[in-house]
């Protein structure tokens, strides 16, 4: 299904609004998935209300607002309180911007949440206020660790952002060799997984997305990319969350903004991070038809391709599902 990026920005926020959140929530969770597909991210778009509708359903919504549990003039700890990560997440980073620029440093943990999301999305508003920063999120054990086959920590992204004078650097990966959003989105559409991405929970290497989310995925980058997620997995700890969070629970969210000019002037570094960028996209490519890029440069110019066009395209499956639940059918889309 073709929609404008108006219309889909307006059905995304009144399914929001249909699931139980307010118009404010809604708009802050629309946002983040509205800039999920126009970057060609379908797995963390419509499909994500999907999975929010599912938790709902199973846990329902929380009556508990977002609070600070303990702060200083560069710290702040935030209690989560069963909330969605995109509120919970864009609290966090808003505090640690209003922090940051304020003293020059900032740390913001936050715990207690569960789907984080993009935390590019979160960096790009970071980056925007002249700040570098460093953002992990870790989840539920969906992971095996290298060489083994059953979970252990999260998909566990982690994104670091760099202001410039040109287009800002930003680098937002998740440490598993696919991310649980794409398998259930394969579920949804009857799809299989890559080879050699997931294990069932007998330990055997499946393809099948059902199997998989019964069991584990594979870790990126093998020992190192194993590795990466397990000091992600500790950030989330020291954001506050349990050492094994639950299914879709106890997420652990932590941002570290910093001001580049505490340690060198801001323009100066501004034009060297814009310069450097240049100078790596100039790099003698291997192959002459795919010029090096630097990191986030494909989802600007996804997005950017996507707006001019005006247009999002929603598995036709994803949007039926939706617009039952726009009318009020949550319990009945899978009968």
């Amino acid at each position: 299904m073709r929609l404008t990026i108006s219309d889909a920005t307006s059905l995304a926020q009144n399914v929001m609004v249909a699931l139980g959140y307010t118009q404010s929530q809604a708009k802050i969770a629309t946002d983040h998935l509205i800039d999920s597909e126009l970057r060609g991210l379908t797995y963390a778009g419509f499909s994500r209300i999907l999975s929010i509708a599912d938790h709902l359903a199973r846990k329902g919504l929380s009556n508990r607002a977002i609070s600070i549990m303990q702060e200083t003039p560069v710290s702040a700890r935030l209690d989560g309180a069963d909330n969605l990560g995109y509120l919970v997440a864009q609290r966090a980073t808003e505090i640690a911007i209003e922090k940051a620029s304020a003293g020059g440093i900032a740390i913001v943990g936050a715990s207690d949440t569960w789907y984080t999301g993009m935390l590019s999305y979160y960096a790009e508003q970071v980056v925007a206020r002249d700040l570098v920063v460093m953002i992990a999120s870790n989840a539920s054990p969906w992971v095996a660790p290298h060489g083994g086959t059953e979970g252990r920590f999260g998909t566990n992204p982690i994104c670091f952002g760099f202001p410039s004078a040109d287009k800002p650097v930003i680098w937002d990966i998740g440490t598993s060799s696919i991310i649980h959003a794409q398998a259930v989105l394969a579920k949804r559409l009857g799809r299989p997984l890559p080879d050699g991405t997931a294990f069932g929970p007998d330990g055997r290497p499946t393809t099948d997305p059902e199997t998989a989310l019964a069991g584990a995925f594979t870790p990126w980058g093998g020992h190192r990319g194993s590795g990466l997620a397990l000091v992600v997995h500790l950030l989330g700890m020291l954001a506050g969350s349990p050492m094994m969070p639950g299914e879709l629970e106890g997420f652990g969210y932590l941002a570290i903004a910093v001001k580049p000019d505490l340690l060198t002037p801001l323009d100066a570094f501004k034009r060297e991070v814009a310069a450097y960028s240049e100078l790596v996209r100039e790099t003698r490519p291997a192959d002459p038809n795919d010029p090096v890029r630097m990191p986030f440069d494909r989802s600007r110019a996804d997005r950017d391709a996507q707006k001019s066009m005006n247009f999002i395209e929603i598995p036709d499956p994803i949007h039926a599902a939706v617009l039952q639940i726009a009318d009020g059918k949550v319990g009945e889309r899978d009968k």
